[in-house]
């Protein structure tokens, strides 16, 4: 009996591939078994970003600071913008710091499959991961130019206030807007190549539809809630009101931002997964 048992043959996993769902849009069991590939990407785009560079980290200190001296000159000193009593510069760095990170995010989401088209077209693993990825490498880049920010506020003896209770809500805000626009960008961007063209000019309109050279205390009353609709209106105001206390924490457009931040999300990632079936033929 015991030498029968021996002779049977190893246990075989058997994997069973069936029709996806129409309605299931986020497969979460298959994203943990791919966590690895996921971790070793973000790992991968964080890496790349600073090998054989001179500067290292250094680029993420360099923009945002390179344009708060910009702004500082051309809209602080010549075109005298109101900065709500605080000094320009502070008032600039404060925006460009969530701002600096969403256009990055964006950009690299946005051309994500375009520049995967290697792995698209050899191997099988959640399509998902690709637009996800670039989000939060670039949280690196976040890091290193809020902590400048905690410094700028240092000097300027400026005290953060209650406020900062929320700014993990502005960034998870941030991070969402990011993924949904870079969701709907990379998938038209498969079968569309003028996207990854258009997409820095697009960027920088963006910048001046958002509150990151000027208050939002600018924008008329009337207007207000059609201007909250950008989600990075809630997320730059709110940052300068919980750093800088400028402005009491604007309620109204982190709320008309979360509503359109989840709008844009779901369409971005319904957009997403039609198109999957044909990223790997087209791309």
């Amino acid at each position: 009996m015991a030498s029968l048992e021996s002779k049977q043959p190893p246990a075989v996993e058997t994997t069973i591939i069936d029709a996806r769902h129409p309605y299931r849009l986020i497969d979460w069991q298959e994203l943990r078994q791919y966590r690895d590939l996921f971790y070793f990407l973000v790992w991968r785009d964080v890496k790349g970003q600073y090998a054989q560079s001179v500067l290292g980290v250094g680029w993420a200190i360099i923009q945002p600071l390179f344009n708060m001296v910009v702004f500082t000159i051309v809209f602080g000193r010549l075109a005298r913008v109101n900065s709500d009593g605080v000094p320009y510069a502070i008032f600039s760095y404060t925006a460009l710091v969530p701002w600096s990170y969403f256009s990055g995010a964006l950009t690299a989401s946005g051309t994500s499959l375009v520049s995967s088209a290697n792995m698209l077209t050899k191997v099988y693993f959640p399509r998902l991961v690709v637009p996800v990825v670039p989000v939060l490498a670039k949280l690196v880049d976040f890091g290193v130019a809020f902590l400048i920010l905690l410094g700028m506020l240092l000097w300027f003896q400026i005290s953060p206030n209650g406020g900062v209770v929320y700014l993990p809500l502005l960034i998870g805000l941030m991070m969402l807007t990011a993924t949904g626009m870079g969701m709907w960008l990379t998938a038209l961007s498969v079968q569309y190549r003028d996207i990854k063209y258009g997409l820095n000019f697009g960027v920088q309109l963006l910048m001046y539809a958002a509150p990151v050279v000027y208050p939002a205390s600018s924008v008329p009353e009337r207007y207000r809630l059609l201007y909250g609709l950008n989600p990075m209106a809630g997320v730059i105001e709110g940052f300068r009101s919980a750093l800088l206390g400028t402005v009491p924490m604007p309620q109204d457009f982190i709320v008309v931002g979360t509503i359109s931040a989840l709008v844009i999300a779901i369409s971005g990632l319904v957009y997403f997964r039609y198109m999957e079936r044909i990223f790997a033929d087209v791309v």
